[in-house]
């Protein structure tokens, strides 16, 4: 493990590894300014090239883990664990149940939101669900979009983020519409800032873990690894 802005950083550890290929798979959600610019450009990859060499060691750059299209499996995967751990009153019916798939979003970069709009499409095609949404904080159609864009009483919130922090232990939770006092005290008290199900506006809201908290995403980083292999023949 390495990052960017904190320790252990990724140059330092690259530095220190010895082995013959080294692959860098960036846990970023989309393909944007940093996992497709600043890092690679930084680290010494060019535009168009995804592998250098120095010394005896060869570095190469996979895509962002979010954007794999087997991201679908950590997204339902998600959702349903969240239905069936909290069942009361009872386990809601997936066809029954509108899926939405909340993303931060940015009008500065239009790659920020294509991997969402990507698992909506793929998700959608499944039928497993009512209807599939996504929804943003920082574009539209907007987090608390939700309760007018279901058709159905029971709704399924998963947060496209690499992990459970602000946005999503707190900023989402607000947009959904728990008071901001409630949720600063239950993150003071290292509680669930949701309490599954909620309802909100005659709606009955489950709420998710981040996806790149969940398990599944090792098999995702792995995917990614092994699809820069079999590109460079490896």
């Amino acid at each position: 493990a390495a990052f960017w802005k904190q320790e252990p950083q990724i140059k330092k550890v690259l530095a220190e590894i010895s082995a013959s290929r080294i692959f860098i798979a960036p846990l970023f959600i989309s393909e944007g300014f940093f996992a497709a610019d600043k890092i690679p450009k930084e680290l010494g990859f060019g535009i168009q090239n995804s592998k250098f060499k120095i010394q005896n060691s060869e570095f190469f750059y996979c895509k962002p883990i979010g954007t794999h299209d087997s991201m679908t499996k950590v997204i339902l995967s998600r959702a349903k664990e969240v239905v069936k751990q909290f069942p009361f009153p009872r386990a809601p019916k997936l066809p029954e149940t509108t899926l939405f798939i909340a993303g931060h979003g940015t009008e500065k970069n239009e790659n920020s939101r294509q991997p969402i709009d990507r698992q909506v499409e793929l998700i959608h095609a499944q039928n497993i669900f009512a209807d599939v949404h996504a929804i943003f904080l920082d574009e539209n159609p907007r987090i608390a979009d939700c309760y007018s864009l279901a058709r159905t009483k029971n709704l399924v919130v998963v947060p496209f983020f690499i992990s459970d922090g602000l946005h999503v232990a707190e900023d989402i939770p607000v947009l959904l519409g728990e008071a901001k006092s409630a949720v600063e005290k239950r993150l003071a008290a290292d509680q669930p800032t949701w309490r599954n199900p909620t309802e909100k506006n005659g709606k009955l809201v489950w709420y998710a873990g981040a996806v790149g908290s969940a398990p599944e995403m090792a098999d995702v980083i792995l995917e990614r690894v092994r699809e820069a292999a079999s590109k460079l023949n490896l």
